[in-house]
């Protein structure tokens, strides 16, 4: 099965905070806009932000707070380290720091979780072997 890009659109309160901290911040390429909403190729898929409101909660994994809902992207081993350097430059809040998850174990991974603005969490990792993405 090739591996289609996602859509994702997520609410935000402003486009050009939006516009600052997905292309200006993050460093994602923008695509078509207007007022009410605007495009990013995120790693290949589709990400758009739209004027709206967004409610979140959380869950207890390896003794941390993830927030829920949230999204991201799987990233190469080292890319994520790149990734992470990026944001640290940039001045991102995490909610939860870069670091290495299930360690020595079954989908040992890295993982990080900031939010957006406008209280949307995003969660990027990585896993050692990715063909443990899917392990039980």
């Amino acid at each position: 099965m090739k591996l289609r890009p996602f859509h994702l659109a997520i609410p935000v309160s402003c486009i050009d905070l939006a516009k600052d901290f997905y292309g200006a911040k993050l460093g994602f390429e923008q695509g078509r806009s207007n007022d009410h909403w605007v495009d990013y190729n995120f790693f290949g898929h589709q990400l758009v932000c739209h004027i709206g409101d967004s409610v979140t909660a959380s869950n207890e994994v390896d003794g941390k707070e993830v927030p829920i809902p949230h999204f991201g992207i799987v990233l190469e081993w080292e890319q994520f380290d790149e990734f992470s350097d990026l944001l640290k430059a940039s001045g991102i809040r995490f909610i939860i720091e870069p670091y290495l998850r299930f360690e020595g174990l079954p989908g040992e991974q890295k993982t990080m979780f900031f939010k957006d603005p406008f209280g949307n969490a995003l969660e990027f990792k990585s896993f050692k072997n990715d063909s443990e993405i899917f392990n039980k």
